[in-house]
């Protein structure tokens, strides 16, 4: 059964590196931007629904405190249209936000907010954290569901610019993502990784996950 269970999921794992090695070669520098300059806008703009320091107290806004810079700008500018294109990454909110900002201003956010100490969430439903915990660490080989751990870490503390840290975050939001990317809705993720991944997923998997991964550490 061990056997069975690895050659099913070795296609899908296969597919994944490969992509993650493209999306990690093609990577950003990591952004050098202004703590100060972007504290000041963190607190005149993004507190309404971040928080002040990034620690967002509303589940569907996503906690920004201690994100990996690259990844949060990476986020912004896909928010933000470029050359005349439409944004990658379609949301009424943010896609207004941010299109008043330069990128230097963007690199200024990303600055700030991933030296911020972070106040991850909890999980808060018992009765599924122990599938949450079997699809995290080893996916679902009968829907060729590879790991979550395998691009976002055993802790969730995930890799710079391509895999963002997940552990404590809104179980939420967390799952509204992952129906976006099923449902097509969020399509700005690299080789369509997180795409191919929830499409194997049911509403009650993504929930179980969702829980789960607020509360990593």
């Amino acid at each position: 059964m061990k056997h069975l269970f690895t050659a099913l999921l070795l296609p899908v794992f296969s597919i994944l590196f490969s992509a993650a090695v493209q999306a990690e070669g093609h990577a950003p520098a990591p952004p050098a931007g202004d703590p100060a300059k972007g504290q000041a806008i963190v607190s005149t703009v993004c507190v309404a629904c971040h928080n002040a320091d990034g620690n967002s107290t509303i589940p569907t806004n996503p906690k920004l405190a201690g994100q990996h810079a690259e990844y949060l700008l990476k986020q912004m500018k896909n928010f933000k249209g470029q050359n005349g294109n439409p944004p990658e990454r379609s949301n009424p909110i943010m896609n207004g936000m941010i299109a008043a900002y330069s990128e230097d201003q963007m690199r200024d956010l990303a600055a700030f907010l991933s030296v911020q100490k972070y106040r991850p969430d909890v999980a808060k439903n018992p009765d599924t954290i122990n599938l949450g915990q079997k699809i995290y660490r080893g996916g679902n080989a009968a829907k060729g569901l590879p790991a979550c751990a395998g691009c976002h870490g055993p802790a969730g503390a995930g890799v710079p610019a391509q895999f963002p840290r997940i552990a404590g975050q809104f179980s939420e939001y967390v799952e509204t993502q992952l129906k976006s990317f099923r449902a097509g809705e969020r399509a700005n993720d690299p080789n369509k990784m997180m795409r191919m991944v929830a499409d194997k997923m049911s509403d009650n998997d993504i929930k179980a996950v969702a829980d789960y991964i607020a509360g990593l550490r």
